[in-house]
């Protein structure tokens, strides 16, 4: 059986995956002097592939509504083809390459769920029940 299926919402009935990319900044960003590395973590729907809802490890709230401005209500496969030009033109905090590769790193566990896989760590655990 696999453990990794999504659930049903409490609601509608919109069965969500939830989905985290980590990826580094800068030593000297005080994002990885607080967490330790950068995380964006996304909702999104089963059936549209839509964002529904999203959040990040930040210092500054405007950071994260920016960002969650930028991602929900998108087809989050779709965000790679333009996520690095808007970030280019648009985005000028410390952690833009940091965002780039969160998602990237987002995209591929989500993947890994879409075809019924686990991510790694959580395979691991579930190799444990």
């Amino acid at each position: 059986m696999n453990e990794c299926r999504p659930e049903s919402d409490s609601g509608a009935g919109t069965r969500t995956y939830f989905v985290i990319g980590e990826s580094r900044t800068n030593a000297d960003n005080a994002i990885t002097k607080i967490y330790g590395s950068f995380y964006l973590a996304f909702e999104v729907d089963e059936q549209t592939e839509q964002v529904l809802d999203f959040s990040c490890t930040h210092t500054l709230d405007l950071t994260e509504k920016f960002l969650k401005k930028l991602f929900v209500g998108q087809h989050f496969p779709s965000a790679d083809t333009w996520l690095e030009e808007v970030l280019e033109r648009r985005y000028g905090g410390s952690s833009r390459r940091a965002v780039l590769v969160s998602y990237r790193d987002a995209l591929k566990r989500y993947r890994a769920m879409r075809r019924g896989g686990c991510c790694p760590e959580i395979r691991h655990l579930n190799d444990h029940k």
